[in-house]
């Protein structure tokens, strides 16, 4: 058996449940990955993404140094050809162009993407770089494009986004409610241990999903509801609970406001109305309503399926006025949990990787909030107005308002909807910087790749799904001479501080990430008693936690809430989503499969990819029978902004009219399809519900990769021809 140079404690750079791992390092390369077993929160166990996708980590398409485009003067969209740059010729470069821009046009004209795969001490740079050094706030990231929804409504119902229980607290589960989460899939961990919780703990699960996932064979119930009728689901339940007295009358007068008025509004939505909405029969919903409100403890766990919508926020105040009206929150297995999709999309936002928000959620535009931070980075002052939202930047690029973007780790032309209106409005930018291991979509229309480490190659922290702060340990040297982004940042800061002229520097020698979180804990209440020693001696620390005596909080609200008194909202069912009508008679949604990742810019460079190598649609079987379509057969899913060819499944987990497309394949790019209307308070898009249709085609001719093959699935870097020495 192979015998380790060294093995490296880590955490999973996958899913939002943030396995701890340990890495069995020969020669540089990790070539095994095991789970110690006495570790929270996983306890031995792995997913297949965990356990055999991280060989993404030395794959050939690494940018290993600096790029600059040469054939800047061509449209953006033009196949990009790259010359090797020095490190300083390439930061004096972008420092240079970003100096011109907000010279002449203001630090408004400039928008920074964080990066929920990037530890939180690089996010935290990030956004300090582009609020203390740019001036602005248009900082956002994968979060609104994934739970602004839940961020939202949690927000505006108890002043607090974060999910509110701990996974160690889901074995012991009495009852709870899965929804709009294909929780096998896309948190594997997770779901096994709500498994448990039916199998050995005799928990009630009701599932709420039009898809009949694997989770729906361990429920008491399956609520099938129609996609986009979720408002109308959870607003019959409060009727029923209200009409029979179920709630709790206690917890309610004690802690919530604005009850009288909410069961006001509920008159009509009756659990016979809703049938006829959502197709749930009402007996069913009653059942649900029953269950839910009469369970000693109960949590909600939820996922995208919730929240990217043009009712996301909607859907989230209405499962959270069924929690506050039985008072199921503030208790170990009570409460409201948002299941996180990225590594570290909590700790992004937790660093100020929002644009309203500087760490832990401490506001902008609030004067003694700006004045501490302005004082610790030596500024005279910071901008008070919150920024754009990444939906707000896109547009702002089309109509000229901003210049460049700044992209750390994310890929918006992949995870964008309508992807041609976001490709058009990149088109208009003056200039594009993304810091990236891969070039993925959006770094095909970049001036200059900036190479990152990867999670295996730097030191940091990540802040998993509930909200548990844990190492990341460097385990091999970095690839080529990419840096860590943080070194990358402050790099950069100090060159465009010169260029601006600004005497003041706001601090940015920092020796390691240590150091930075030492001051992110020095300007953060919540983060206060998190020590670096602390974390290497417990293994990880649940936020908030003021003080180093304090043992941290593993679920939260058991006295109050962040606002001071829950408050209800009365909802309206109704929907600006795009439905199918005679021309598009379908109806898309979008999710993930077990064996990719989001935009599959690291597991598609895995062995992975041999699993599941192509994109899929999913079609009913009486809809298959209709359009003449078998398993295997090529077909072209086209709706009112576009059209991709891919493979037809022909399935039952999808329901009759609906179709359901990966959207990790950037040959059959789902979001090519999906709508860009959004939901007007949380700026989310409607990823879940758009009206398309699907008929037989023949099979893609033979791309030549040179010319048509996308960039992302090419390998960019070994392709000579598109790379000058």
């Amino acid at each position: 058996m192979l015998q380790a140079d060294q093995v490296v404690r880590s955490t999973c750079p996958y899913c939002g449940v943030g396995c701890q791992v340990n890495l069995h390092v020969k020669d540089d390369h990790i070539y095994r990955v095991s789970a110690p077993f006495e570790a929270a929160p996983n306890y031995g166990m792995l997913c297949v993404k965990g356990r055999f996708g991280t060989d993404f980590v030395n794959h050939p398409d690494r940018v290993r140094k600096p790029l600059l485009r040469v054939n800047s003067g061509e449209p953006r969209s033009a196949r990009p050809v790259w010359r090797e740059a020095s490190w300083d010729e390439a930061l004096d470069f972008v420092a240079g162009r970003l100096t011109d821009i907000v010279q002449e046009h203001g630090g408004d004209s400039v928008a920074g993407f964080a990066c929920a795969k990037a530890t939180n001490e690089e996010n935290y740079v990030f956004q300090k770089f582009i609020r203390a050094v740019l001036g602005t706030n248009n900082v956002d990231h994968c979060a609104r494009l994934c739970h602004a929804g839940s961020v939202t409504g949690l927000q505006l119902a108890i002043g607090s986004s974060a999910m509110s229980n701990s996974i160690a607290e889901m074995e012991q589960l009495d009852t709870f409610i899965v929804t709009g989460s294909n929780t096998t899939e896309t948190h594997p961990v997770i779901s096994n241990f709500l498994k448990r919780a039916v199998r050995e703990n005799g928990a009630n699960l009701i599932v709420i999903d039009p898809r009949k996932i694997e989770m729906t064979d361990f429920a008491m119930l399956w609520l099938r509801q129609r996609p986009g009728t979720d408002v109308a689901l959870w607003q019959a339940m409060a009727h029923v609970i209200v009409e029979q007295k179920l709630y709790d009358e206690d917890f309610i007068q004690e802690r919530t406001e604005g009850f009288r008025d909410y069961t006001a509004s509920l008159k009509g939505f009756t659990a016979e109305w809703a049938e006829g909405i959502t197709g749930v029969p009402a007996d069913d919903i009653r059942q649900a309503a029953r269950m839910y409100a009469q369970a000693p403890t109960a949590s909600i766990y939820w996922g995208m399926g919730i929240s990217q919508s043009t009712h996301g926020t909607d859907n989230t105040l209405g499962v959270t006025n069924l929690a506050l009206m039985c008072g199921h929150v503030g208790k170990p297995g009570t409460g409201l949990n948002p299941l996180r999709g990225q590594n570290n999309v909590q700790g992004c936002s937790d660093s100020g990787g929002l644009p309203n928000v500087f760490t832990a959620y401490q506001r902008v535009d609030e004067e003694e909030v700006r004045q501490r931070f302005s004082a610790y980075w030596n500024r005279a002052s910071l901008n008070p107005e919150p920024g754009l939202t990444v939906t707000e930047l896109v547009d702002g690029a089309l109509t000229g308002a901003i210049k460049a973007f700044y992209i750390m780790g994310e890929d918006p032309l992949t995870s964008e909807p309508n992807l041609n209106h976001a490709k058009h409005a990149f088109e208009e930018l003056d200039l594009i910087v993304c810091q990236d291991i891969f070039i993925n979509s959006t770094g095909q229309m970049a001036d200059v790749i900036l190479p990152s480490s990867s999670f295996a190659e730097k030191d940091g922290t990540f802040t998993n799904s509930d909200r548990r702060v844990q190492l990341v340990r460097q385990a091999i040297p970095p690839v080529g001479e990419s840096r860590s982004d943080w070194l990358i940042i402050a790099d950069l800061a100090r060159r465009v501080e010169e260029k601006l002229g600004q005497l003041t520097s706001a601090g940015w020698d920092y020796s390691h990430p240590s150091e930075i979180w030492e001051e992110m804990r020095a300007l953060t209440p919540d983060f206060r008693g998190i020590t670096y020693q602390r974390l290497e001696r417990e293994g990880g620390v649940h936020w908030p936690c003021p003080s180093e005596t304090h043992p941290g909080t593993p679920y939260l609200f058991a006295e109050s809430f962040p606002r001071g008194r829950g408050k209800f909202w009365s909802l309206e069912y109704g929907t600006d989503s795009e439905l199918p009508d005679d021309e598009f008679p379908f109806l898309l949604s979008t999710g993930r499969v077990l064996y990719h990742w989001h935009g599959g810019t690291m597991t598609r460079r895995s062995k992975l990819d041999e699993a599941w190598p192509e994109a899929m649609v999913e079609i009913h079987p009486a809809d298959a029978l209709t359009h003449d379509l078998s398993t295997g057969d090529w077909v072209e899913v086209a709706s009112r902004r576009g059209a991709i060819k891919l493979r037809a499944m022909v399935t039952g987990r999808s329901p009759e009219g609906v179709v359901f497309i990966p959207f990790h394949f950037v040959e059959a790019a789902a979001n090519i399809l999906t709508d860009d209307r959004t939901d007007q308070r949380a700026k989310i898009p409607d990823y879940k519900v758009c009206a398309v249709r699907i008929a037989k085609t023949k099979a893609p001719a033979a791309a030549d990769p040179a010319t048509e093959q996308p960039l992302e699935t090419r390998g960019a870097i070994k392709d000579q021809a598109n790379l000058i020495h």
